[in-house]
Parts: structure tokens; C-alpha cells; sequence
């Protein structure tokens, strides 16, 4: 057997694993993107279209999951390599579970279309950008390999379930003075949920990353650092 052409092969299946992963990666992110702006703009056409978008992810993760499937089996990785398979597994299934929490605001977004403009809007589109930028910096982490960065984003978390802590008093107090506004009001509660939930799965992939890169397991344990200002 031509080891020098094995070692070559393997190479190439870890480096189209990657590039599988960071595109699914672009795609996740470009279409979140869509879903914030098809709220703030009230566009229903956007949000129709992104929805379709969604399948496109869903094949993407289970292509990913069968290469590193048979990476797994074919090529028994350890240490470091291992860590980058299992890592990128996790990974995808956190991507997808994104995908979805933006099909889930385009759908809030096409029954609010028609609703009168409510002040807590431009704070779940702020907390949006958050939890996008987020993913943004754990994919860029995940690409460089930085800890750092990745803890960064962590620590980021917290200043996305603040800013979604004023979005329940704000919409009840609406609620109780407004009876007429119970309905579009659970909507835009359910808007910040979704967008403090995609904030959620960046962090795991934070996490993942510093698992990949040190072998350490930091899920559950105390952000790293005091969070930055807002």
C-alpha cells in the first residue's frame, strides 16, 4: 500500500469536511440574515423565500454527518483529528437547529406583516444582529482554531439574555393596558425567544471550538471573563 497516497486521501476527506461545514456555515448565516430582515421590513416575500432555504441546509447537515461517518470508520482518527470530526458533527446539528429558529421568525414575520409598528421591534432586531454576529465570530473561531476568540463569544451571551430580559415586562405591560394586542404580542415574545435561542447554539459552538482546539469540555461552567459593555 502507497501510505504517502492514504495520508494524502485522508487529508483531502478532512479538508472537504471543513469546507462542507464552513459553507453550511455561510449558508446558515446568510439566511438568518434574510429572516431579520424580513421582519424589520415586514417582507413576506423574503420571508417565503427563506423558508424554502431551509431545505437546502437540512441536506447539507445529513451530507456532513455520512463524511464524517465514514471518516470515522474508514480512518479510525485520534487525538486532534478525532476532535475535528466529532466536533464538526455537533457542530452541523447546531447549524440546523439555527436554520430553523430562522424559519420560525420568517413565519412570525409573515403573520406580523400586517401589524401596526411596536417599539420592542428595533430591540428584537438589535438582539438579532447579536446573536448573528455571534455566529459570525464562532465560525470565524472555528476556522482559526482561536480559543480566545471563541471565549469571546461566550462571554457574549450574557448581554443577549439581558437585552431579551426588557423584551417580557415591555409586551406585558402592552398586554394588560391593550387586550387587543395579546396576540401579536406573543408573537413578538416568541420572536425573542427564537433570536436569544440562536444565540444559545453560537455559544455551543464556542465551546465546541475550545474542545477542538484543547481537549477541554467547558460546557456548563462560568463564562471566562466579566462580559463586555454593550
Amino acid at each position: 500500500m502507497d501510505r504517502r497516497h492514504t495520508d494524502r486521501e485522508y487529508e483531502s476527506e478532512l479538508d472537504s469536511l471543513r469546507q462542507q461545514v464552513l459553507f453550511m456555515g455561510a449558508r446558515v448565516e446568510e439566511m438568518l440574515g434574510f429572516a431579520l430582515r424580513a421582519f424589520s421590513g415586514q417582507d413576506v416575500r423574503l420571508a417565503t423565500t427563506t423558508i424554502r432555504a431551509d431545505r437546502q441546509i437540512d441536506e447539507l447537515e445529513i451530507r456532513i454527518d455520512e463524511l464524517c461517518l465514514q471518516i470515522l470508520a474508514r480512518r479510525q482518527p485520534v487525538a486532534s483529528d478525532l476532535r475535528f470530526v466529532t466536533t464538526a458533527m455537533k457542530l452541523v446539528t447546531d447549524l440546523e437547529r439555527i436554520a430553523d429558529l430562522g424559519v420560525n421568525i420568517c413565519e412570525r414575520a409573515i403573520e406580523l406583516a400586517t401589524a401596526r409598528a411596536h417599539d420592542v421591534q428595533p430591540l428584537i432586531v438589535r438582539i438579532g444582529e447579536m446573536a448573528q454576529n455571534m455566529l459570525h465570530d464562532a465560525l470565524d473561531a472555528y476556522v482559526a482554531g482561536d480559543v480566545v476568540k471563541a471565549q469571546e463569544v461566550m462571554v457574549r451571551d450574557e448581554l443577549v439574555d439581558a437585552a431579551y430580559a426588557q423584551l417580557f415586562p415591555n409586551l406585558v405591560a402592552r398586554m394588560t393596558k391593550d387586550p387587543s394586542s395579546i396576540e401579536d404580542s406573543t408573537r413578538l415574545l416568541s420572536l425573542g425567544k427564537y433570536v436569544e435561542r440562536i444565540a444559545d447554539h453560537a455559544t455551543n459552538i464556542a465551546e465546541m471550538v475550545v474542545f477542538m482546539v484543547r481537549g477541554q469540555d467547558v460546557r456548563h461552567m462560568s463564562p471566562p471573563s466579566e462580559p463586555p459593555p454593550a
